[in-house]
């Protein structure tokens, strides 16, 4: 008798479990769950897009892969036109050089809270860390020089916050002008954060991550014509990734064309 009325017991947990759960996944699971994936991320010190490709190590931990390119910015940018001719365009007064970066790591990731229906929600922390290219190019301006009282003369130079104003620009001039000028700058970077992961297809990822990263290099990189240019950029981030969760079984499902798929998987009846 006693044993039966144990046996009821964990009968009603169990449903009430399952229950509590939501829309039960009926769909064929992948148990190596090896990832490939595209990141696109707004930080505070600019944009940025990455690969990753994640192998798992057991039943909780991933490693990864990634590789990220994006640009860096000063807090101080502020883009403005012409305060007194009617000039095409925007542009940042005072700017000396446009940067961006190159990045490839490796990290780690753990699983906290996993994803047990449809409408379900995992969890995960992550880290990573590797070396960092800063490429930075000079920006020349489109200045104005006036020859008479109606008419200027346009020269494509840098700028120069001593002797030029917001009002002596007429333009940015082409973004491939400098590029003979480019520099590399080698440095470190490290980033961490946590990983949502909600999509509602087994083999498919879309996930939200959120975190902080670093990237230190051994100068100050020249952004801006002013004295508190950096060398450490720490920013806050959110990233959107998508991706697909590799399959042995259906090679056809490990392509990113799968995600936009309006039919995915085969639902076990």
């Amino acid at each position: 008798m006693k044993k039966l009325l144990v046996f009821f017991v964990l009968i009603n947990c169990c449903t009430g479990i399952i229950l509590a759960q939501g829309e039960i996944d009926k769909q064929q699971r992948v148990f190596l769950r090896n990832e490939r994936s595209f990141g696109l991320l707004l930080s505070s010190d600019g944009i940025g897009i990455g690969y990753r490709e994640a192998k798992r190590v057991d039943y909780f931990n991933k490693r990864f892969f990634e590789i990220e390119a994006g640009t860096l910015k000063h807090p101080r940018e502020h883009k403005m036109t012409n305060p007194i001719y009617q000039t095409p365009g925007t542009f940042v007064f005072g700017k000396l050089n446009s940067v961006m970066y190159l990045r490839g790591s490796y990290g780690h990731q753990r699983e906290l809270f996993q994803k047990a229906d449809l409408g379900g929600v995992a969890i995960r922390y992550f880290y990573e860390g590797g070396p960092v290219i800063a490429i930075y190019k000079p920006i020349y301006y489109k200045i104005l020089y006036p020859i008479s009282s109606y008419e200027f003369a346009i020269r494509e130079e840098k700028i120069d916050v001593n002797t030029h104003q917001p009002y002596d620009v007429y333009s940015k001039a082409s973004f491939i002008k400098g590029f003979g000028e480019t520099k590399l700058l080698p440095g470190l970077y490290a980033k961490g954060g946590f990983n949502f992961e909600y999509s509602k297809e087994d083999k498919v990822i879309h996930a939200i991550e959120i975190g902080a990263q670093i990237n230190g290099f051994p100068k100050k990189i020249p952004i801006m014509a002013t004295t508190d240019n950096k060398a450490i950029f720490f920013s806050l981030f959110v990233s959107y990734r998508f991706g697909v969760v590799i399959d042995p079984l259906n090679p056809e499902t490990n392509k990113f064309s799968y995600i936009f798929r309006r039919r995915r998987g085969t639902p076990i009846y």
